[in-house]
């Protein structure tokens, strides 16, 4: 297990305080041992006592804005506020705080399998006592889901991938979808950049990247491979659908 930077703990203490929010979890990098302070996201997810109302959401939107602008600066902490009386429901989405502002996501298929396979909790019950285990063709309909919702609408949108941050993203974001649907296993980030379809010379730089180096890629070159990578990618996800 990565050892978690101090922030996480201070925010579970913050949480713990207010009293409705009945555990914290950890997914993503943090929980697969695949973090890098200063690169990976923190994704955690909280397990909260009824509705995440106006008044609610004020509370949280203080907490991390305190966190970000001290502990937590600089190091992406993000979390998806579940309601316990409808976190079985994967269509249901939730208060979610990501990139400084609170928005309503689902909370995924791909992130419920990092918490019953490798997430633990900071408090509260531990994940594979609150989420269903996660087979590997759960695992397969995760990525698949990924893959036909989000991906094929970005991949409808070649202009989107003129941004760096998104042709990165999307060249790991497809190895890690094709491994799952093959295997039926999850696929970290930093294994991702090896698997990724591109050129031995962007997958050095995605590498670079990947460790935190400041190192920049022909940006027309990389959209165009990131994005034909993922048009690829998506229509096997659909071919291979149920």
């Amino acid at each position: 297990m990565v050892t978690s930077p101090p922030v996480v703990a201070e925010f579970g203490q913050e949480l713990a305080a207010l009293g409705w929010v009945s555990g914290l979890l950890v997914a993503g990098s943090l929980a697969t041992g695949d973090y890098l302070p200063g690169v990976s996201d923190l994704d955690l997810v909280a397990l909260v006592g009824g509705p995440v109302d106006a008044a609610r959401q004020a509370a949280l939107a203080g907490v991390h804005r305190r966190l970000d602008a001290g502990t937590g600066s600089g190091l992406h902490l993000g979390c998806v506020y579940v309601d316990t009386a409808t976190m079985l429901d994967v269509q249901v989405r939730h208060p979610t705080w990501t990139h400084r502002q609170l928005v309503q996501r689902i909370l995924s298929g791909i992130t419920r399998a990092e918490l019953v396979r490798h997430g633990y909790a900071i408090f509260g019950p531990p994940p594979r006592d609150v989420f269903p285990p996660m087979s590997a063709d759960d695992v397969r309909a995760a990525a698949r889901a990924e893959l036909t919702g989000y991906w094929a609408w970005a991949a409808r949108r070649p202009w989107l991938w003129w941004d760096p941050v998104i042709a990165d993203l999307g060249l790991t974001s497809m190895a890690r979808g094709r491994y799952a649907l093959g295997t039926g296993e999850l696929l970290t980030k930093s294994e991702a950049v090896k698997q990724a379809v591109a050129p031995a010379w962007l997958i050095d730089q995605l590498a670079a990247r990947r460790r935190g180096e400041n190192v920049s890629s022909p940006r027309l070159r990389t959209a165009l491979i990131a994005w034909r990578g993922a048009r690829r990618t998506v229509a096997r996800a659909r071919r291979e659908g149920p």
